[in-house]
């Protein structure tokens, strides 16, 4: 009974910690949607709906005063913010059908008419006036043939006046501003477009600063060091030694770390400042044997290390001859079968708190580390020095999220604000279907004065959306394969 108590209580903890991980997304992806809203709003633009998930709707409110439709969905999983005429498809077709219709001659557009030197025969004369003189009726056809010919052609100062005025007038002013998105000029449109990538980045990085100032900062930390009789113990870490600082860079993330001692061999000497541990006074638990620690400091300082081997980092997942080179103690837990369970270096996390502007300063560099860590992966993985098997797609991150935020609301934290520039970051990048490419066509059209054609960007975002979703399930099917 007690058992299967427990396992109900496993269960309902997963199921709680799943549901906590889309919460996170959830709000992460209306935080990005509500950037792009807010910006549109502010500069006017014509916004027809702002969802919250994808599918069918739950709930629908459309405003009277601006039309504007309000929906949550049922697929909590994204959402968008919906603006008029936001591809421009509209507006490209209703310019081709004016444009073909331009180009038919006066004579299609009006129905034909029986002129009276058609209907004339070969010795018809036509009166004119009483000083005219009279001519037959074919000369007179000819010579109107000749006339309507000239008067279809513009005057040549008017044609000149007309190019010059296609050339110097860019195509979103040569059309009012009905609020539609093709319509507003290019520097509100990539406003609009970065300011949901913006929404994401300000609220993680608040999300750091609260983090930081409540607990510390999480850096990395030694458990345990392997025991080695070659070098003397002044030149080696000891357990629960917490990395600061290498070679006077502060440390941020793991790799930062790894990257320090990057490229040294057996022997060198790397200098780190760390906080250490000192035991002030100890005793033994008397129904486990081990003894415990009762009262200890720590005390900061620098310190020089030699490595044991030498150090080679591949890419940001391939750390290992770092920690090995550091004298990290390598384990592997086996189960009553002896299969390897779990395997790795005993390396740990810890919190290090400092003065409140260098906690300020901290978060920023922090938050900014984040995102150079991802796009230093996704260069890896352009480049084949990461194998796509390191990737993760949409249930890995629900996976991993989960994980950490039932850590506690420390982790819960951390993982927010991780998501949060990751999603700003990943946004902005100039792939098809991504924010990042929509700004490069803005940009593109800037320059040329006009937009590119509206269908091809339309293929061309459709096909990068289809891949960015085959790409996300094949990362995610890799994972558990």
């Amino acid at each position: 009974m007690v058992n299967n108590l427990l396992s109900a209580a496993s269960v309902f903890k997963t199921i709680g910690s799943i549901l906590l991980a889309i919460l996170i997304l959830l709000i992460m992806i209306t935080i990005h949607e509500f950037g792009h809203w807010i910006a549109g709003k502010i500069l006017r633009f014509g916004i027809n709906e702002f969802s919250i998930g994808f599918g069918p709707a739950l709930f629908k409110h459309k405003s009277k005063r601006s039309g504007q439709l309000f929906a949550i969905r049922l697929i909590p999983l994204g959402g968008y913010c919906a603006f008029q005429n936001e591809d421009g498809l509209d507006e490209e077709k209703k310019e081709e059908k004016k444009n073909g219709e331009e180009a038919l001659p006066d004579s299609a557009k009006e129905e034909p008419k029986e002129s009276i030197a058609e209907s004339a025969s070969a010795d018809t004369v036509i009166l004119t006036s009483a000083s005219e003189e009279i001519k037959p009726a074919e000369e007179t056809k000819e010579e109107q043939k000749e006339e309507d010919f000239f008067a279809d052609l513009p005057a040549p100062e008017e044609a000149g006046k007309k190019k010059k005025k296609k050339r110097g007038t860019p195509a979103w002013k040569e059309k009012p501003d009905d609020g539609s998105f093709t319509r507003k000029a290019p520097w509100k449109r990539i406003i609009v477009l970065v300011a949901g990538a913006l929404m994401n980045y300000v609220l993680a990085l608040f999300l750091i600063i609260v983090c930081f100032f409540a607990y510390g900062q999480t850096m990395t930390a030694v458990y345990e060091v392997e025991p080695t009789d070659d070098i003397p113990a002044e030149y080696c870490l000891q357990d629960r030694d917490i990395f600061l600082k290498a070679n006077g860079k502060n440390l941020y993330l793991t790799v930062d770390l790894a990257r320090a001692v990057n490229g040294k061999k057996a022997g060198d000497k790397v200098k780190l400042y760390i906080s250490r541990l000192f035991i002030d006074e100890t005793a033994t638990d008397p129904e486990t044997g081990k003894e415990e620690i009762v009262k200890s400091h720590r005390k900061k300082m620098q310190v020089e290390i030699m490595l044991r081997s030498d150090v080679s980092v591949n890419n940001s997942s391939e750390l290992d001859s770092a920690w090995k080179g550091l004298g990290i103690k390598y384990v592997e837990k086996t189960n009553e079968e002896g299969e390897v369970t779990e395997k790795g270096y005993e390396l740990a996390s810890a919190t290090a708190k400092f003065g409140f502007f260098e906690t300020l300063g901290r978060a920023f560099v922090y938050s900014f580390k984040i995102a150079g860590s991802i796009l230093r992966v996704i260069g890896e993985l352009l480049t084949g020095r990461l194998g796509i098997s390191a990737m993760g797609g949409p249930i890995s991150t629900i996976k991993a999220t989960s994980e950490m935020a039932s850590l506690g609301f420390r982790y819960f934290l951390e993982i927010s604000a991780f998501i949060g520039v990751n999603l700003a970051v990943f946004n902005l990048l100039p792939v098809p279907a991504l924010d990042g490419s929509k700004v490069v066509f803005t940009v593109i059209e800037w320059i040329r004065g006009k937009p590119m054609s509206r269908k091809v960007e339309a293929i061309i975002h459709a096909v990068g959306f289809m891949l960015l979703l085959g790409f996300a399930v094949l990362v995610d099917i890799l994972q558990f394969v």
